[in-house]
This record gives structure tokens, C-alpha cells and sequence, in this order.
């Protein structure tokens, strides 16, 4: 009579997850719930990982903004630049986006650091929505021409950050909290190295 009852409990379960997998709301509840967790500050990136330090940064790429205008890499050519790939579907994306604009709002006056975030999400118009809907401000456009060789990446979302000589200089696969004092820093020194 036990496994009846058991059976029934993950019968119950299975059937909570696929309603709320089946309304959309998997990506929300998931992203924010990851969110809570970098708020606790124990993701952090790190700046002393070595992975592709020191390559040059091809800025051929080009994208859409979200008013479908043209955003060409060559003009951020000779500023440290931080891009994210993203998109809505992915919780971890979800869940350092308001970190990333924490971060934002305090760095968008430093004259030589630039952010960009990449939508990676097949309808521009999801990517334009979700943004609007949480009232982010940083610069976002979509990866409208694909990506790359120097934004290729095995998962999402991934934030790279470019020198103004061209390197780059970070590079992180997985979500972070990017909006602490150490990341700040390391930012602002790159404009006057």
C-alpha cells in the first residue's frame, strides 16, 4: 500500500513542475531564486582565472539594439568593455541580470568602461520585452548577425571583459555577482593601465 502513496506523491510533484514548465514560469522562478543566491555573495567571478587572458578580441561583431538600430564593436574599440551573452530563457542569466544593472548604475559614469549585453534569444521582441519589463537601463542589443569567433561560448550565460588595447582580459561561463567592490575595481583599473 506504500508505493500507491508514493506513487502518488511523485505523481503530484512531477505534475506541479510540468504546469508551472507548461506556463512559462520555470526561467522566472528558477532565475530568481538563483538570484537570491548570488545575493548572498558566495558566486563571486574570478578575476585572477586565467582562461583566455591575453587574446586579442576580434571586433568584427556587429548586432541590433533593441530599436533595431546597428551597434558595430569597432566603435568600443579603446574602452574596457563588459559583455554578457544572454537570454530570457536561461535562469542563471535571469538571476545575475540585477546584479549586472546594480553594477551598471554605478560604473555608467566611468568614462571609459562600457557595457553591453547580447541577447541571445531567437525573437528580438522577447529580449526587448523582459528588459522593459524590469526597467534595466543598461545598453542591450541582439545577437541579430550571429557571433563571432572571440564570443563563441559552450554555455550562457558568459561575460567577457575586453582592454582598451583589444585583449581579453576576463572571460567567466555561468552566473556571478558581479556587482562587488573587488570587480568594481578591477573595471576601473583597466582605463588607466
Amino acid at each position: 500500500m506504500n508505493w500507491k502513496k508514493e506513487i502518488k506523491s511523485w505523481a503530484i510533484i512531477l505534475g506541479v513542475f510540468a504546469f508551472i514548465y507548461a506556463m512559462g514560469w520555470y526561467a522566472p522562478i528558477v532565475g530568481k531564486i538563483q538570484s537570491i543566491v548570488l545575493s548572498t555573495g558566495l558566486i563571486k567571478p574570478n578575476i585572477d582565472k586565467k582562461n583566455e587572458v591575453g587574446k586579442d578580441f576580434d571586433y568584427s561583431a556587429k548586432f541590433k539594439n533593441l530599436q533595431g538600430e546597428l551597434v558595430d564593436m569597432q566603435n568600443y574599440r579603446g574602452k574596457t568593455v563588459f559583455i554578457n551573452l544572454w537570454a530570457t530563457w536561461c535562469p542563471p542569466c535571469r538571476a545575475e541580470m540585477p546584479h549586472i544593472s546594480s553594477l551598471y548604475e554605478k560604473m555608467k559614469e566611468e568614462k571609459g568602461v562600457a557595457f553591453l549585453m547580447v541577447s541571445l534569444d531567437k525573437d528580438a521582441e522577447k529580449a526587448k520585452k523582459y528588459i522593459d519589463d524590469q526597467a534595466f537601463t543598461f545598453p542591450v542589443a541582439h545577437a541579430s548577425y550571429g557571433l563571432n569567433a572571440s564570443l563563441k561560448h559552450q554555455s550562457i550565460p558568459t561575460t567577457l571583459v575586453i582592454s582598451p588595447e583589444g585583449k581579453i582580459i576576463f572571460r567567466q561561463e555561468g552566473m556571478s555577482n558581479f556587482d562587488t567592490e573587488e570587480f568594481r575595481e578591477f573595471l576601473k583599473k583597466q582605463q588607466s593601465s
